[in-house]
């Protein structure tokens, strides 16, 4: 399927945070999920809300939800700017420039568990990124550029956790689109796995 398409499909679906169409882009993590964002985003000529940028370290992998609902959700619900700052991972805190998200026609929310029952009535479009273990986890070594045994620990349990999570939300079987994050399309077209009438393409 093509992003712009898809881009199409999505401009004609009605908003539901306030003006704004939510783009939820959820999945494990090494899946492909913030190239397929990105991507999608360029089509849409939209901004992308990392919800990595919103951990607090480690131990905040799912718990970020009410930090997120205050500096993003309920601004754009209420048709205001959102304004976050990013965690600075080598610092372990929240440090630098304030980020700016305009009350746009689309938003795209990028991470694990943001197309989350919490938030599902309000999101235009839920999309979910899966690729093969193995490939998600020499994608995540390579993106953070740590081998060493203390991170693979990390990886370990927050794999473990995002698995438990994934089955206790039943986020894939929830979502609109399931898509294969380790087919190399391009920039112009992905793999689509499901689409919204559940059929295989």
């Amino acid at each position: 399927m093509r992003y712009a398409d898809l881009a199409e499909e999505i401009r004609r679906t009605p908003p539901k945070l306030g003006g704004t169409r939510l783009v939820a882009v959820d999945g494990p993590s090494g899946a492909g999920k913030t190239t397929f964002a990105l991507r999608l985003a360029k089509q849409l000529n939209a901004p992308v809300v990392h919800t990595d940028d919103l951990l607090d370290g480690w131990d905040d992998q799912f718990t970020f939800w009410r930090r997120l609902e205050r500096r993003v959700l309920g601004p754009l619900r209420r048709g205001e700017t959102a304004t976050y700052q990013r965690y600075q991972w080598h610092l372990g805190k929240f440090a630098g420039p304030t980020v700016s998200i305009d009350p746009a026609p689309v938003v795209l929310l990028e991470g694990v568990s943001t197309a989350r029952r919490e938030i599902r009535v309000e999101l235009s479009l839920a999309v979910f990124v899966v690729a093969p273990p193995d490939l998600r986890w020499k994608r995540a070594l390579a993106r953070d550029g740590d081998d060493s045994v203390a991170f693979r620990a990390y990886l370990g349990r927050w794999r473990a956790a995002e698995d438990r999570h994934f089955a206790e939300d039943k986020t894939a079987a929830a979502a609109d689109l399931i898509v294969d994050g380790a087919a190399t399309n391009g920039d112009e077209r992905f793999a689509l796995l499901r689409g919204r009438d559940g059929v295989e393409p």
